[in-house]
């Protein structure tokens, strides 16, 4: 065992908001279908996580592997349709699945897809982040899947390291947990190279590093170290933590808080650090003039309702980065707005429960949420 930095390791029960990777191996028998017991015993880690404080995501894979089971598909590749019919199939029964584990604890389970275009446009970004947020907010732990019923090559991530990833940000999340077929980070493939090295902890992502990554080493999984690898690039990005180990052992995650073999890749900052750098990093297309009240709210860290805007100038969409000024022009941060232009200025002076009578639609309350903006 090695390390690559002095820092010491995150505790997962320490964890505010965790999200967890699990991998269709450790889900799908090929044989015999879903691994009922090893689900039952994850959903006892997911509830002591709750009983903590925790807020809990989970980023399923096993939609397909488990819908060519029930649709009895033959073994090798699948062609696009047959993997969005097994999809079709296999995601109604992995979200009961689910559901019948989780229920028991009294949680209440969501079942959330999504596709790559939903976090590369910064409106859907936004959009998802808003659903995530209420979901958490009310208790329920989301499954998350990539929508294999309707992606194509070209929209997709393609395996659930990098979704789980990009969950992890869009969520701020502080860690994420890989459940894998492997219980590290190696040197080497360690099925091939007997002398590999498992990392316990990894600061940088170096080019030595990434060179050690291999390729995918179970029949039904595809994310190899290298998608993981791009994983912790991403989640590291954003503040988060992510661990690799292998997950097929009853109640991983507490066996991961006693000491099980990882890896972790550590961040350099917290979540809601890199998601301020992020934003004060984008160049705003326009601006929004508030009134003193606002000022003083937004001091507070209050999110800004359109009663406390009085000018907007600029061209800009929905999840656009606005500059937010005081009353005499005065910079007082930016923010990503959740309305348009024209809607904004519409809205701007007018309180929150007016916003359906002006536009025509029920809008969110906020012109620009607290968790948007840098002041």
């Amino acid at each position: 065992m090695a390390t690559l930095t002095n820092l010491s390791a995150p505790d997962v029960r320490a964890a505010r908001r965790l999200v967890v990777k699990i991998g269709s191996a450790l889900l799908v028998d090929r044989a015999k279908g879903l691994k009922q017991g090893w689900l039952s015993a994850l959903a006892m880690d997911v509830a002591e996580a709750k009983v903590r404080g925790c807020q809990v995501v989970l980023v399923s894979s096993g939609s397909i592997a488990l819908g060519r089971i029930i649709l009895g598909l033959p073994e090798g590749a699948l062609t696009l349709e047959q993997s969005q019919a097994a999809a079709a199939v296999g995601q109604i029964r992995l979200a009961r699945a689910y559901e019948e584990v989780l229920a028991p604890h009294g949680i209440i389970t969501g079942q959330v897809l999504v596709t790559l275009e939903d976090t590369e446009d910064r409106r859907r970004y936004l959009n998802s982040r808003a659903t995530m947020e209420t979901l958490l907010g009310l208790g329920v732990v989301p499954i998350v899947n990539e929508n294999d019923t309707v992606a194509t090559d070209e929209i997709r991530y393609g395996d659930n390291d990098r979704l789980a990833a990009q969950i992890a940000v869009t969520a701020g999340a502080d860690q994420l947990i890989l459940l894998s077929d492997v219980d590290g980070f190696y040197s080497a493939n360690p099925k091939e190279d007997p002398t590999a090295q498992r990392f316990d902890l990894v600061h940088t992502i170096t080019p030595e590093i990434e060179a050690m990554a291999g390729d995918p080493i179970s029949g039904l999984s595809k994310g190899g170290m290298k998608t993981k690898l791009m994983a912790a690039k991403t989640a590291v990005a954003g503040g988060c933590a992510m661990a690799i180990m292998e997950g097929s052992v009853l109640r991983p995650l507490k066996a991961l808080a006693e000491g099980a073999n990882r890896t972790w890749f550590v961040p350099k900052g917290d979540p809601q650090q890199a998601r301020k750098l992020w934003i004060n990093a984008m160049k705003p297309r326009g601006e929004v003039w508030l009134d003193a009240g606002a000022v003083t709210a937004l001091q507070a860290g209050k999110s800004l309702l359109p009663a406390g805007v009085v000018t907007v100038s600029g061209r800009f969409g929905r999840g656009d980065p606005v500059a937010i000024l005081g009353p005499s022009g005065e910079a007082l941060g930016k923010g990503l707005i959740r309305y348009t232009a024209d809607e904004a200025r519409a809205i701007a002076g007018h309180r929150s429960g007016d916003i359906a009578a002006i536009l025509g639609y029920a809008g969110r309350a906020a012109l620009i949420h607290r968790d948007d903006m840098v002041v």
